[in-house]
């Protein structure tokens, strides 16, 4: 067997990268700079059951770490539901589609593409299939808003 240098060095970085998240006690692989930068592999997040079936996130930053703005993950599957949001928002898709009903229009997006959704919208998060994508709140403490 022939064995690249590329091969092992990614699989070197991916056993330090998981060896570090299990020092984190996060079941993610999140790295942190001394400065403050955080760096997220959101293809490690495994997020968790939200308020009903096929809706599942996970915040991916403490309070302590970003105490002004949140992230997360969130996931979608063949799902709606009806949110009244006490925060600014921004959603980045990362797989999948990403519809947000308002006022009986909705806004798309897919991959790549990002929704801005503004402090005291009420809206449907919804998807024709599953979802993933990534969300950042302002303030951080959009949980104990909602």
């Amino acid at each position: 067997m022939n064995v690249s240098e590329e091969l092992i060095r990614e699989i070197v970085q991916k056993v330090l990268a998981e060896a570090k998240q299990q020092e984190s006690g996060e079941d993610f692989v999140k790295e942190k700079d001394p400065s403050g930068i955080i760096k997220i592999a959101t293809e490690t997040v495994k997020c968790e059951r939200f308020e009903q079936d096929g809706v599942a996130l996970k915040d991916v930053v403490t309070l302590e770490e970003a105490p002004r703005m949140g992230c997360g993950i969130m996931e979608l599957d063949h799902t709606s539901f009806e949110w009244t949001l006490t925060y600014d928002e921004y959603d980045l898709v990362l797989e999948g589609t990403l519809e947000i009903e308002i006022d009986g229009r909705v806004v798309t997006a897919g991959p790549g593409q990002i929704i801005y959704i503004p402090k005291n919208s009420h809206i449907h998060f919804q998807t024709p299939d599953k979802t993933r994508y990534a969300y950042f709140v302002y303030p951080a403490n959009w949980a104990d808003l909602a």
